[in-house]
């Protein structure tokens, strides 16, 4: 054997230290501060998903923060504050226009929660991350397709492909689960079907001496493409929907928004440069009808594909 260079000994050590100590330093830093990860942007095809669409106040501490379709909603408290949702791609700048618009701040968002795992909502929630250090919270059934960028979604029971920026979720919440900031308390209510891990979330806000219970659902929608009787990488999904209906059906509120501006009919209810006003959101008889709509949704393509199936 011939012997070894000794510069080249010397060269390989000194390469095997510089990569040892940036790794050491990537781990240390956290995900915060690691290298953008790549993945494959999908066309956004919906102009309404990154129209934008001033901020406005809801009702007490909460606020539409989203685009004209895609809601983002920011929930503020005296020790930071609670973003819900983040939309597509390059939606940062519009989100943070729209807090600025309302006296706040970007970089005060402490907690990051989701209602679905699907990129439309979730695109720029790593960028958001980075930004501000906020912690990432979602319910265990969503966490693999945030932290794998999309790839696991059960519609593609062989891998779709990273079509966003994978991020680490920092807290995995169960159904019943709260999470605590500043005097505000949100609670998780777990309602999948539209994705294994989507989620509503309920709290009370005070406006002019009043308590309101809030409301923040994930409409039991079907994407297209969504098969209720033959989903291999999701076989009970129809159970899950049917138990979201139910559970749906049970809630009460007085205000109610969703993940879609057009599911909680915000453009019937709001024009730019209407005056605030608490009672514009109170809308239990709404709520009721679109859960019914959604629910009526589903037991017509289940009723569908048990008929085709027995042919």
């Amino acid at each position: 054997m011939a012997s070894q260079d000794p510069r080249l000994s010397r060269a390989t050590v000194l390469v095997a230290s510089v990569v040892l100590a940036a790794l050491s330093c990537a781990a240390f830093l956290g995900p915060a501060h690691a290298q953008q990860a790549t993945f494959k942007r999908l066309p956004i095809t919906n102009d309404a998903w990154l129209q934008p669409f001033p901020g406005l106040r809801v009702i007490g501490n909460l606020y539409y923060v989203g685009s004209y379709d895609l809601a983002a909603y920011l929930i503020t408290t005296p020790e930071g504050h609670i973003l819900i949702n983040t939309g597509v791609y390059d939606s940062v700048d519009m989100i943070r226009a729209s807090i600025e618009s309302l006296g706040f701040q970007l970089d005060d968002i402490e907690i990051l929660l989701t209602t679905q795992a699907h990129w439309d909502h979730v695109a720029d929630l790593a960028t958001i991350k980075r930004l501000t250090g906020a912690r990432i919270m979602a319910h265990v059934g969503d966490v693999a397709v945030l932290e794998d960028g999309g790839n696991s979604d059960f519609r593609f029971p062989d891998g779709r492909g990273v079509i966003f920026e994978p991020v680490a979720v920092d807290r995995h919440l169960q159904d019943g689960d709260t999470i605590e900031l500043g005097g505000t308390v949100l609670t998780l209510h777990h309602h999948p079907g539209h994705t294994k891990g989507a989620s509503s979330f309920t709290f009370t806000t005070q406006d002019d001496g009043r308590d309101y219970a809030v409301l923040v659902v994930n409409m039991g929608s079907i994407n297209d493409g969504v098969e209720l009787l033959n989903m291999r990488a999701y076989p009970e999904i129809a159970d899950d929907y049917a138990a979201t209906f139910v559970a749906q059906k049970a809630m009460s509120s007085d205000v109610w928004v969703s993940s879609h501006a057009s599911h909680f009919g915000l453009h019937d209810k709001f024009t730019a440069g209407d005056a605030y006003d608490s009672a514009r959101f109170v809308d239990p008889e709404g709520y009721a009808e679109k859960i019914a709509l959604y629910e009526q949704l589903f037991l017509t393509q289940l009723e569908a594909e048990r008929a085709q199936r027995s042919q």
